[in-house]
């Protein structure tokens, strides 16, 4: 810690700066992966109660009903509404055939259900991939302005250099730290966003074949 506080003391603007973005790179992953890990494993929760009691259902409406109980994060009412709804008149979708529309409407529904569950994905792929650079950034100006401090106050020694040395290269260390946990937040979450995927994809089309049969 104290080795820390002395290179946080000692160094300049650009080092500070980059402590600070490693600093909020480590915060916003890190709220990204607890609000995601809520949100997934909710969805996926809810997933394997709603589909269920949606087909167990007496009728349409029982079955909309059942999904509203249990689709807390509102992934399969989308679907359900889109295969409910009808085309508006004198437009092209209107004019194509009804297993298209069916067809456009819920795959429009499903990429906007997938876009809001694989949010922040991107972020944690950028957290991973660009700390560790950062922090090597970090590490090698730290060096190079601790040598030039040295380099300034006269005779340069083994001793001199050790020391700035390794307290710079706290910063290689934090770039890892940050995005360790980032890397592998995205690939557990690309799964699970995945298994998600593969049953809303099979609701979706029993949907269809349900109002194809209507």
């Amino acid at each position: 810690m104290g080795s820390f506080n002395d290179f946080w003391l000692q160094g300049d603007l650009v080092t500070r700066s980059v402590a600070l973005l490693l600093l909020t790179m480590s915060i916003s992953a890190w709220v990204l992966i607890f609000w995601k890990s809520w949100i997934l494993q909710r969805t996926r929760r809810d997933i394997s109660r709603a589909v269920p009691a949606f087909w167990a259902a007496a009728s349409l409406d029982d079955g909309r009903q059942a999904l509203q109980n249990f689709d807390r994060e509102q992934v399969l009412l989308p679907l359900l509404e889109a295969a409910m709804a009808a085309a508006n008149g004198g437009t092209l979708e209107a004019a194509g055939k009804r297993e298209s529309q069916l067809t456009r409407r819920l795959r429009d529904a499903l990429h906007a259900v997938l876009n809001k569950l694989q949010f922040g994905q991107v972020l944690l792929a950028s957290v991973g991939s660009t700390a560790p650079f950062v922090g090597l950034f970090g590490t090698v100006w730290g060096i190079y302005h601790a040598l030039v401090s040295i380099s300034a106050s006269g005779a340069i020694t083994i001793e001199k250099v050790s020391g700035p040395v390794g307290e710079a290269l706290i910063m290689t260390a934090a770039g890892l730290a940050v995005a360790i946990p980032a890397v592998l937040a995205y690939n557990i979450f690309g799964k699970l966003v995945a298994a998600c995927e593969a049953e809303l994809e099979g609701f979706a089309h029993d949907l269809r074949e349900l109002r194809q049969e209507d």
